[in-house]
């Protein structure tokens, strides 16, 4: 019997979204014509209002994380989720009709434009994660594997059922290609059936048996999902493998295969620009008073400056506001954490609102640095990870940045083993850099700064 097709994470957020933009057009269409008053409704006040309510929901939705499908799932989180973002929307939307239109409003309607909308929304995702709670939500995985990442087996497992964040995706049965290949055409028989996607992990496709190529194919005809292991990681984590993998390797060789992108080179620069002159006016501004507080609770030199690696591998100088104690590595070099007992308490608070971050403002005029781009590291630390992994120098192909993918989707790196974690992601952006996603960073980096979230 053939199993019913599963809905992946695209499609679901696809049916999230369509019941969400039905829901705030017509909130738009009450609030606009029957909640204003009619002596102030034009053609330019609809389309600015529907603009901008449209406009201002996607920029929310896409800072406040309002499609993560993992937070969507949890019933006590959707709702309350819903309420403040759609109380956010409705307030943003009425303040901007009063301050650019200078509008008039009926009571009754308006209060049911502010009070209805965040409830309509929060009931439209609270039936839409209970239908799905009823509806299986998770690929069953056949994961084919051979005796070179035997090694890493159990790592691999986790990472498609998901160690921290929901992959909605299960390994229900494993194929080895050291099998009985005698047994080869029953098993896959039996397998066909019970599962919704393929993920092969091998070092070669031809070393594949037939009766498995003919059940592929079949698969595919079948509209199930077969994928490698390095295209699965990509898509679900934004982040290249780069340990043990068979085929991470050639997606790594590609990195070096990018084409010119005249329209990208064109919006890094007004991007360096725009950020560099916005950016170095409160750079500015700030020195002032950074100096002063400096005085009373953070004795010592207001600049704390150090050599790190750039493009192509040549080193130059960082500048940072300092946060840490004089003299804080005289037992030699050390990668700051988190909770690092050298960090002053006027040093946290810059930390906490990045301040301390603002001097790089100077390599980036100086041109070592751009705004986006992976994070240099200190030529010590760069030689060690190129002991773990061979492909770490690859991340010197671009100019580094003060924020970056790496930064904004995985937490503060307190060991070499974050930086090889964070690795993935830099790989990731390398490879898929785009304005799209140049875009992403900088509205997460925004929101890091905004609510302090340590990343």
């Amino acid at each position: 019997m053939r199993r019913p097709s599963i809905l992946n994470s695209v499609e679901r957020k696809f049916i999230l979204l369509i019941g969400d933009l039905i829901i705030i057009i017509a909130s738009l269409n009450v609030f606009v014509n029957f909640a204003i008053d009619a002596e102030y409704i034009s053609l330019r006040l609809k389309t600015g209002v529907f603009g901008f309510g449209v406009s201002v929901y996607f920029v929310l939705a896409y800072v406040l994380e309002f499609y993560n499908l993992e937070k969507v799932t949890k019933r006590r989180y959707i709702f309350s989720q819903s309420l403040y973002i759609s109380a956010i929307y409705v307030f943003l939307v009425f303040i901007f009709a009063v301050l650019v239109y200078d509008a008039s409003f009926w009571r009754i309607q308006l209060l049911c434009f502010l009070v209805l909308t965040p409830i309509q929304i929060g009931g439209w995702r609270l039936l839409f994660r209970n239908i799905f709670d009823i509806i299986s939500d998770t690929k069953n995985v056949l994961y084919v594997y051979d005796e070179s990442t035997n090694i890493s087996f159990d790592e691999d497992i986790q990472t498609i059922n998901g160690n921290e964040m929901k992959t909605f995706y299960r390994v229900k049965l494993t194929y080895s290609l050291q099998k009985d290949s005698a047994a080869d055409k029953k098993f896959f028989q039996t397998a066909a059936d019970k599962i919704d996607a393929i993920i092969i992990n091998v070092p070669s496709y031809n070393d594949l048996p037939k009766n498995m190529e003919k059940m592929l194919l079949k698969a595919l005809l079948t509209g199930k999902e077969v994928i490698s292991f390095t295209s699965f990681y990509e898509n679900t984590y934004e982040a290249l493998p780069i340990r043990s993998h068979n085929d991470s390797f050639y997606e790594l060789l590609q990195l070096r295969n990018i084409k010119i992108r005249y329209l990208q080179r064109i919006f890094g620069f007004i991007i360096n620009f725009s950020l560099s002159f916005s950016v170095g006016l409160v750079f500015i501004v700030l020195i002032p008073f950074v100096w002063l507080l400096n005085i009373g609770f953070n004795k010592g030199p207001l600049f704390y400056k150090q050599k790190r690696v750039g493009l192509h591998g040549k080193e130059f100088l960082i500048y940072k506001f300092r946060s840490m104690v004089v003299d804080a590595e005289k037992q030699g070099a050390k990668m700051a954490t988190k909770h690092d007992h050298r960090i002053t308490p006027f040093g946290k608070f810059l930390r906490l609102f990045r301040i301390d971050e603002l001097p790089q403002i100077i390599s980036v005029v100086k041109g070592d640095m751009q705004f986006i781009g992976p994070r240099p590291e200190r030529k010590i630390f760069v030689k060690e990870l190129n002991k773990i992994t061979p492909f770490y120098n690859v991340r010197h192909l671009i100019r580094p940045g003060i924020t970056g993918w790496a930064q904004v989707k995985y937490k503060y790196g307190e060991n070499l083993e974050d930086s090889i974690k964070k690795l993935e992601y830099d790989f990731y952006y390398i490879k898929n850099k785009s304005i799209t996603l140049d875009l992403r960073i900088i509205f997460k980096t925004v929101t890091t700064v905004l609510f302090s979230r340590g990343i």
